[in-house]
């Protein structure tokens, strides 16, 4: 009788090969931020009354902006101790956005998803959203002009121009909705095509990094509607290149849970000091 067993040809399995040089993996990301709760100190709560207030009021707004909607506080009538005391409630979440122009201003997201800190030149303000609504309609204001498709094209250029009429044509006809995502990563480019790509689109007012497993650079170009949103690994690397023709790229907004869960923990802190 033939059995059904076979021996597995010589050379094969562990053990069979040199093993030369051990394979080096590439380090993977290490650490990523996490909500951990602070509970500010507060000797007397009626002192800070002012600032209890307006905290349970973003309470109540991140509760409602779940369903829609944005809402801001301006902070700029709190004394010294109040608005201390909801900077430190505040703390510092993942993503910062940077808006130029008058006035400049500098937005911290806080430890509390979807409520973000915005200073700047007679701005002290809370505001409650996915995103700040200044982000929104100051993104595409030109710091740097876009000089369009007619800008001279350098001896290199391959890819760039079919490119940029996809996203000339993607700009004016969108309407909300779904993004339109162009990939860089996976296209054949030049450096030149990357060089004459940000001449032609030029660069908006907005600026933002979210930073979680590496970091997120998301930049407004003066063309509406059209973002450069690039991914980083741990270690800086350039992992993933991206336009994206949208209100705003899905990865800088707070999503309705997020908003949620900040009311409610938001309301956390408010009944420890209390």
């Amino acid at each position: 009788m033939v059995s059904n067993f076979h021996l597995p040809p010589m050379g094969f399995g562990p053990g069979s090969q040199e093993t030369g040089e051990e394979l080096e993996y590439m380090e993977l990301p290490s650490g990523m931020r996490t909500y951990s709760a602070h509970m500010p100190e507060v000797d007397d709560p009626s002192a800070v009354t002012p600032a209890l207030k307006t905290l349970a009021d973003i309470a109540k707004a991140a509760e409602a902006c779940a369903r829609g909607g944005m809402a801001s506080f301006d902070l700029s009538g709190l004394d010294a101790p109040n608005r201390a005391l909801i900077a430190e409630t505040m703390g510092q979440g993942e993503v910062a956005m940077k808006i130029r122009g008058i006035p400049a201003l500098m937005v911290q997201e806080s430890v509390f998803a979807g409520v973000w800190s915005v200073a700047g030149a007679g701005v002290d303000r809370i505001e409650v959203g996915p995103v700040p609504a200044v982000s929104m309609t100051r993104a595409f204001e030109p710091y740097r002009e876009a000089q369009g498709p007619q800008a001279a094209r350098p001896n290199g250029v391959v890819n760039a121009p079919a490119l940029v009429a996809e996203l000339y044509d993607k700009s004016e006809t969108y309407r909300g909705g779904l993004p339109h995502v162009v990939n860089l990563t996976l296209l054949p480019h030049t450096e030149e095509d990357l060089v004459w790509l940000d001449r032609v689109l030029g660069e908006g007012a907005v600026t933002i990094l979210s930073r979680g497993y590496g970091n997120c650079r998301i930049t407004a170009s003066a063309l509406r509607n059209v973002w450069r949103v690039q991914f980083f690994n741990s270690m800086d690397t350039l992992i993933l290149d991206t336009f994206e023709v949208t209100d705003m790229p899905e990865v800088a907004l707070a999503a309705p849970e997020d908003l949620e869960d900040s009311a409610e923990r938001i309301r956390e802190v408010l009944e420890a000091i209390r």
